[in-house]
């Protein structure tokens, strides 16, 4: 072995543990998959290169996340926010008003390839640090405070770590982060609002949620739905609140018209229940049609974003149709 091929292969060793935690910080960084994942090929390529230098000085663990900030920061200064819907400012639109937006938008992103977290005291901060309305709610921060409150909150860096990783003072960081919690406080849900995955209320509650669609049962669905209820499907650009709007968006603009038209696969996105529908085609296939990630609150559903972008489903691993025939 040459003493390239091992000082390879070294690197290679130290970083492995920390690439999921790598990805899900680009992730929360830029609210994209696919820029996450070229995000985390150029910090690494970043850190391999810088590799000569690292004297262990602070830990791998601080040094490689020190690394995919400033990476995330320059590629943030040529990207545009990714918002939801709601995120846009406009009220809530009738259920007829159903208008397409040629935008970069917010992409889920699958349990799967985020850090885990199997420690049942810390599983809610982590779903928490995860959940879609977080990283939504980390759309309307300015880069450096999205980097702060990132740093701070969600990987627990002294102020003084994330100063010297942004390239700010100690003070600087203090005030960003003031600020971006303000804003965070007004946009994401609190941790008591989070439902147990997998509890028996969610497990009855999704299971009415699949049936509706299922069975093109608007009715029951609309006995699932508040009159706060929000429901909002990208790139469409308007967002839908309460439970008989919900319900008459459905009617009106679902192409299915009875039972077995549709059939909902589950998934894990964000820690939250997902599911990929499907739509029967007049030769009896069921190809893929949008993926919904779902907020449960108690036994109603408090939050239902449906993403039209079908190539998500390749990165959820599910297939391009299904054959019921």
């Amino acid at each position: 072995m040459t003493i390239e091929s091992a000082v390879e292969q070294d690197f290679a060793a130290i970083i492995a543990p920390y690439r999921r935690e790598i990805f899900s910080h680009c992730y929360r960084m830029m609210g994209s998959v696919h820029e996450a994942e070229d995000l985390v090929q150029e910090t690494l390529l970043r850190a391999w290169k810088g590799y000569a230098g690292f004297t262990g000085a602070s830990s791998v663990r601080t040094w490689i996340h020190r690394i995919a900030t400033n990476t995330c920061l320059t590629a943030l200064e040529s990207r545009q926010k990714r918002p939801l819907p709601t995120g846009l400012g406009a009220p809530a639109s009738g259920p007829d008003d159903l208008v397409e937006a040629d935008m970069m938008w917010l992409e889920p992103a699958p349990d799967a390839v985020l850090d885990s977290r199997s420690d049942p005291g810390t599983l809610a901060e982590w779903r928490e640090s995860v959940r879609l309305a977080f990283i939504a709610a980390l759309q309307h921060l300015p880069p450096r405070q999205r980097a702060v409150l990132v740093l701070r909150d969600v990987l627990s860096w002294r102020a003084a770590e994330v100063a010297e990783a942004t390239g700010v003072t100690v003070a600087t960081v203090n005030s960003l982060l003031q600020r971006a919690r303000r804003t965070i406080a007004d946009l994401a849900p609190t941790r008591e609002a989070l439902v147990e995955p997998a509890s028996p209320d969610e497990r009855a509650v999704l299971d009415r949620f699949v049936a509706g669609f299922e069975n093109y049962d608007v009715d029951g669905l609309v006995e699932l739905f508040t009159d706060s209820t929000v429901w909002e499907m990208p790139p469409f650009q308007g967002w839908y609140q309460g439970a008989q709007t919900i319900g008459a968006l459905i009617a009106r603009n679902c192409p299915a018209t009875g039972p077995g038209e549709m059939v909902l696969v589950p998934t894990r996105a964000n820690g939250q229940p997902a599911f990929g529908v499907y739509m029967r085609g007049e030769d009896g296939v069921h190809r893929r049609f949008h993926l919904q990630v779902v907020d449960v609150d108690g036994d109603r559903i408090a939050h239902v974003v449906a993403f039209f972008d079908t190539t998500l489903f390749d990165t959820f691993g599910l297939p391009a149709e299904l054959d019921r025939r």
